[in-house]
């Protein structure tokens, strides 16, 4: 791929392709923190002050990643984010309260580091295989359904919103099929054309909004976490963790390959190290740790651009926006059914990757990768009534949909399956 690009690796383009470059990484990174801080934000607060602070620190932590990434990381062209698999661990933890969660990120951000920078992450990549890979991709994606549905539902309009949902996925799938210059901006033109569309036909919504007074060091004043440690928490997002761990690990050695990048053992080591040590900073201040996206490549592609460099604007640009709250206060005002509808559109590409790893040669990999997905799909619509007198400790197991499934395809891969193998062998 070298051959194709205008600026490789290590090249420096020139400050006009620079700001370019960095203004189309900006624009495709911006909205996705904006809808991952999003969905989190409206799982804990109800006022927009307190949404709007959430997001400013989610946009502070991933600036200073990605400097810190790009400089002394992996020193790859890859944008930080907020991890979805994350998203299932506190969703399925929010009756435990926000000290209890974040103190368990804040733990596990240390303990990734920690296996990082001693090299024993490197047994991940035997426990997950392809056929693990492919179904943890497609937990994560049936997993979040439920909160797609709850954003869908929670207002009046709950059936136009569904098919408001569709048909703006719908749209977006054919206008990225006939203008492919699209395709690297789908989230935020999403989130434009949704909004627009939404609000002119509920202009109450919109005319009613009423501008708080934001003040924009607001969220330094809020960094502070009261830890509280509950190991049965812990637990379930340690599991979380051995999926964002396989996921940033991943993403590494991708984009290593593609751009032809040397040390990738190296690469990894120290990227996953800076990730952990950027889940304790956010556990501390109390907001979704992040996880290096795998969506780099198509951006390499789209802007002809590999220099790592090209990032560092984009770096400070999530910083500066962190310090102008009314920018994000107007991100976060977006309807709920639009953020829906974009999330579906990720959890759809989300799906496609999966798919398209997917090397289903035999009855027994389709076992392996299907069983969990459907046994997730069915306790991700089980009534909560049913887990009401369960005990606490057993009820975060077992109505976490995610967790169950990625347990059940580790036991159908490596243990049921992989006695038969041994066997033959």
């Amino acid at each position: 791929m070298g051959s194709d690009l205008r600026y490789e690796l290590e090249d420096v383009p020139k400050l006009r392709e620079l700001i370019a470059i960095s203004a189309q990484w900006l624009l495709i990174v911006a909205p996705i923190l904006i809808i991952g801080g999003r969905v989190v934000a409206e799982m804990h607060y109800t006022d927009v002050v307190e949404k709007t602070t959430y997001i400013q620190k989610i946009f502070f932590i991933c600036g200073i990643t990605l400097i810190t990434q790009i400089l002394i990381g992996h020193r790859l062209p890859i944008v930080p984010g907020p991890a979805a698999v994350l998203i299932i661990g506190i969703y399925a933890n929010l009756e435990s309260g926000l000290e209890t969660i974040y103190t368990s990120i804040a733990i596990c951000g240390i303990l990734l580091s920690f296996f990082a920078l001693t090299g024993k992450t490197r047994f991940l990549q035997k426990l997950f295989t392809e056929n693990v890979v492919t179904a943890l991709l497609l937990l994560i994606a049936f997993s979040l359904m439920p909160i797609i549905i709850e954003m869908l539902v929670s207002n009046a309009n709950a059936i136009f919103n569904i098919f408001f949902a569709l048909a703006l996925v719908l749209s977006l799938f054919g206008a990225g099929k006939r203008f492919k210059g699209l395709q690297s901006t789908m989230i935020l033109w999403a989130l434009l054309f949704g909004s627009l569309v939404y609000f002119s036909i509920f202009p109450n919504e919109f005319f009613d909004l009423k501008i708080p007074e934001l003040d924009f060091l607001g969220f330094f004043g809020k960094p502070k976490l009261d830890f509280s440690f509950r190991l049965d928490v812990l637990v379930i997002f340690l599991l979380c963790y051995l999926a964002l761990a396989v996921n940033d690990i991943s993403s590494i050695y991708s984009t290593a390959k593609i751009v032809n990048a040397k040390e990738s053992e190296k690469r990894v080591k120290q990227g996953v190290s800076i990730t952990g040590f950027s889940n304790l900073i956010s556990g501390l201040f109390g907001v979704i740790g992040t996880v290096n996206y795998t969506l780099s490549p198509g951006v390499i592609y789209a802007t002809r651009s590999s220099s790592r460099f090209a990032l560092i604007p984009t770096g400070f640009a999530l910083i500066a926006i962190a310090f102008f709250p009314m920018v994000i206060f107007f991100f976060s005002v977006i309807p709920k059914a639009v953020i829906a509808s974009v999330f579906l559109l990720i959890l759809c590409s989300q799906i496609a990757v999966a798919l398209a790893k997917a090397k289903i040669e035999s009855e027994e990999s389709g076992l392996i990768i299907g069983f969990p997905v459907l046994v997730s799909v069915l306790i991700s619509f089980i009534p909560g009534e049913v887990f009401e007198n369960v005990p606490y400790a057993m009820k975060a197991f077992l109505s976490n949909s995610f967790l169950v499934g990625i347990l059940l395809v580790i036991l159908l891969e490596h243990v049921i399956f992989g006695v038969n193998r041994r066997q033959k062998r």
